[in-house]
């Protein structure tokens, strides 16, 4: 049976690799909407929803203007992805005795050690994405500052800040790379300024990997032939990375709010600044309401969605155990 082999981790971290570069491709768009949704204040809304903010972007940015700091992702996804979902199936592997069947707990321990391991890329990798995703929300309130004042005193604020993307071209600061944003941080900060908001990554991701895992495995098992024969479908490995992702997604949505907030170095007019986790969820709640821990949600479950759901298809294709001469098979199925 497929429990009582030997997993490969070079062909695991090789399918999880592949996996996310495929995923992220197709939804970056969507995340890049996350972000900015996440940074927008009451009194400054530049984007009204997703698909305004969208077609915002591609207006004043230009189409690949969705895709920044896609670079930074695609860099890092591959072993932020390989190290997910191979660590996931390694602790399966080492808590599943005898080949019995895993408990609920032990499969939530298992993706709470996954995300534990995650976070080593996780952090740096969105710490640097979301500088650049952020960088067109924050040149509209710059194209408009002396508008702004004004406005401010008249209480139209958001109309100023909407109105600037239907006016003005891509600012010279949307130039800035994660190169140089990376040097700049560690020649001031050193390394520990790219694992800013780590406990903020902690506090999403391993609640996420907790729901994530064993409930995709349920899942996933659904779609079993039979017991004697269980592969399943590449449509169902699809289905069940997307349901598992969407719940996953919603449910520490607070989490990534916080996170976001706090890896975003750079702020907009009258933008407050956080000291840490606590400070600023207080914040949020005192000035913005219970309501705006779940800005972007919808967005997130957008992008978590296809993105585990593609994932999963390429992971259980195989490619490193193909690549490295080995069968493929599920140890997810067990």
């Amino acid at each position: 049976m497929a429990h009582q082999q030997q997993i490969s981790l070079p062909a695991k971290l090789i399918n999880g690799g592949v996996a996310g570069m495929v995923g992220v491709t197709c939804v970056f768009p969507i995340d890049l909407a996350k972000t900015r949704l996440q940074n927008q204040r009451s009194g400054q809304v530049v984007y009204k929803n997703m698909m305004d903010c969208l077609m915002k972007t591609v207006r004043s940015e230009g189409y690949f203007g969705m895709y920044r700091g896609a670079a930074v992702n695609l860099t890092l996804v591959t072993p932020e992805k390989a190290i997910k979902l191979a660590a996931n199936d390694f602790f399966r592997h080492r808590l599943s005795k005898d080949g019995s069947k895993l408990t609920v707990f032990r499969e939530m321990l298992a993706g709470c050690c996954a995300g534990m391991c995650q976070v080593i890329v996780t952090t740096p990798m969105e710490m640097l994405k979301i500088q650049l995703q952020d960088a067109g929300r924050l040149a509209a309130q710059q194209r408009v500052m002396p508008s702004v004042v004004a406005s401010l005193k008249m209480g139209g604020t958001s109309a100023v800040l909407s109105r600037s993307y239907n006016a003005s071209p891509a600012a010279p600061g949307l130039r800035v790379s994660a190169t140089q944003i990376t040097r700049e941080l560690l020649r001031t900060k050193g390394v520990t300024a790219l694992y800013r908001g780590l406990g903020a990554t902690l506090l999403r991701d391993i609640p996420f990997s907790v729901v994530y895992f064993p409930l995709f495995a349920h899942l996933h098992k659904l779609g079993q032939r039979s017991p004697e024969h269980p592969s399943v479908p590449f449509y169902w490995s699809f289905t069940s990375g997307c349901l598992a992702g969407c719940v996953a997604a919603v449910a520490v949505s607070p989490c990534d709010v916080v996170k976001t907030r706090l890896q975003s170095l750079k702020k907009g007019a009258n933008e407050e600044t956080y000291s840490g986790v606590v400070d600023c969820a207080r914040k949020i709640l005192a000035k913005e309401g219970p309501g705006a821990f779940m800005k972007g949600a919808s967005c997130r479950a957008l992008v978590i969605a296809p993105l585990f759901g593609i994932a999963q298809v390429m992971y259980f294709v195989g490619v490193g155990e193909v690549l490295l001469g080995f069968t493929p098979y599920n140890i997810q199925s067990t």
